[in-house]
Formats: structure tokens, sequence, C-alpha cells
């Protein structure tokens, strides 16, 4: 049986050690981080995580500046609220919950995001900070859930060092950053997608396997190598018949019922990487209001 790796445990530690941060650093500048938190839009599952992200914020002393914009808001007028956080004092970190609505072109949202204040940590500036940086600098605003991947991988105090790492998934937001900063581990980094050939028999060769592709169950069990770590990023709502019955159920992109079988470790889902990526959206700010003391 495999080791579970649980993401909401790894989390509340990493909330612990920011609250006890946030304590010290207001005794000492009599002022907290502040993160801006919009949202356009009524988008149920948007409306969910944001929820989640500003309970989490205020829990560890976080100031959260809410702006919920309507359907029907426009790009213009979205760039003029990004530009005004960009240049308030208190605001130390910006968060444009996605998706935007379809009139709008989310990479110029973001691209308008100041990159000291990009708590998502999607600026092309701070991207290329990641891609350039010698080792995994602390103090980068780096992608949420690939972060909180790495610290979920450090938990297992092992070794990364040499490992063969395969991600699966090249998007911007999760593939990418994670195989920077898995190279920045020393892995041997190989990145897969939906449409690579043989890849099966690439993930059978993993030490480690990222899974990011955004499939329901499309990784198999018997496609994990035996004592693999299984790293489980996928989120997937599915039809599911249990005991006769048609219901709703979250799944990854990872068959867990099988792979944990092969797995020595694994993320479940719910309840792995979902926690971490909040954590790590409380971390960036954290950082980018330090940052923001020494300027």
């Amino acid at each position: 049986m495999s080791k579970i790796i649980d993401g909401k445990i790894i989390a509340s530690s990493l909330r612990r050690d920011l609250s006890r941060e946030i304590i010290s650093l207001k005794e000492k500048y009599n002022k907290v981080p502040g993160l801006a938190v919009v949202q356009v839009g009524n988008v149920a599952a948007s409306s969910v995580y944001v929820k989640a992200k500003t309970k989490s914020a205020l829990e560890v002393g976080i100031e959260v500046i809410d702006h919920h914009l309507e359907d029907l808001t426009t790009e213009k007028e979205l760039l003029d609220l990004v530009d005004k956080l960009n240049n308030q004092n208190n605001v130390n970190g910006i968060l444009v919950q996605l998706p935007l609505p379809k009139h709008m072109d989310e990479q110029k949202i973001l691209d308008s995001i100041s990159p000291d204040k990009d708590a998502d940590g999607f600026h092309p500036l701070n991207v290329g900070r990641l891609s350039i940086s010698a080792s995994n600098n602390e103090n980068l605003l780096i992608p949420c859930t690939p972060y909180g991947c790495l610290l979920m991988l450090r938990s297992l105090d092992i070794d990364l060092s040499g490992k063969n790492a395969v991600v699966v998934g090249r998007s911007n937001i999760v593939g990418k950053p994670m195989a920077q900063l898995l190279l920045k581990e020393s892995c041997t980094v190989t990145v897969a997608h939906s449409k690579t050939q043989n890849l099966k028999n690439i993930c059978r060769g993993a030490d480690i396997l990222v899974a990011a592709v955004g499939r329901p169950e499309m990784i198999k069990g018997d496609w994990i190598k035996d004592g693999g770590i299984v790293i489980d990023v996928g989120i997937n709502r599915i039809e599911k018949s249990i005991n006769g019955e048609s219901k709703k159920k979250l799944v990854g992109d990872v068959e867990y019922s099988e792979a944990e079988k092969r797995a020595s470790a694994i993320t479940p889902v719910p309840g792995g990487v979902g926690p971490m990526t909040i954590a790590c959206l409380l971390r960036n700010t954290t950082i980018a209001f330090k940052n923001s003391l020494k300027s």
C-alpha cells in the first residue's frame, strides 16, 4: 500500500509558519500583507475557489481587498482596476481569478499585473526569473500549483537528485514551471502530453510522475512504475455509477485505485495538490510584502 501524500496536512503546516511570520512582521512594521482578489462574473467554480482563498488568507493574517465585477465588465475597465491596484500601497499581491469572460484576453490581463505583485507567479518576468535562476530561489514568485507539488515531494524526505521525472502536461500554469522546478532539483525531466507517442512506456520509466493533463483518469494504474511517486494535479468532475446510482465524483488525471497499488507514494484527489496551491498563493503574497519593505 502506498503512502498517501496529504496536501491538507502539509498546507496546514505552511499556513502556520506564514501566520507566525506575519505576526512578527506586524509587530516590527505595524502592517500586514494585502491581497487583492479580483473576480469577474459568477462562475460557480470560481466563486468556490475565491471563497477558499479569501478564507485562508484572512486566517493567516493577510488583509483581503475584494473586487467582484459584473460579467459585462469591459476589458478596459478590468485593466484600469489592475493599474489602480498596481499603485495601491496596501496591496502587495494581486490575484485575478481565471477563467475570465470570453471577451477578455486573459494573457493581456495577467501581463498587466505588476511582476512585483504577481501572487500567481504567471507574469512573463517571473516566469523568466524562474527559468534562469540557478537553483530554486525561495524568494521568487513561483506559480503556486507546481511549487506546491515540489513541497509535497520534499515532504517525503528523499533525495530528488538524479531521479527520472515525467511531467504529463505542458501548460504555462503547471507543466512548464513544474519541469523547471524539477530540473533545479537535479532531476532528469521529460515533458510529455496527450499527443506523446508511447506515453504509457514513458510514464512507466518515471521515478516521479506529475500528472497535469486535464483528462480524468487518463493515466492508468499499470502505467505507474513499481515504487514510483505520483503527484496528481488533475481535478475533474465526472459521473460515476456507485451502487447502481449515477453520482458526480471528483477524480484526478490518474486512475487512483489501481495506481495506489504500485506507487510508493501518491496524492489523493481531492485533498492533495489543491490545498497546497492556496497555501503557496499566501506564500507568494507574503514574499511580495517582504520585498516591498526593502524598496
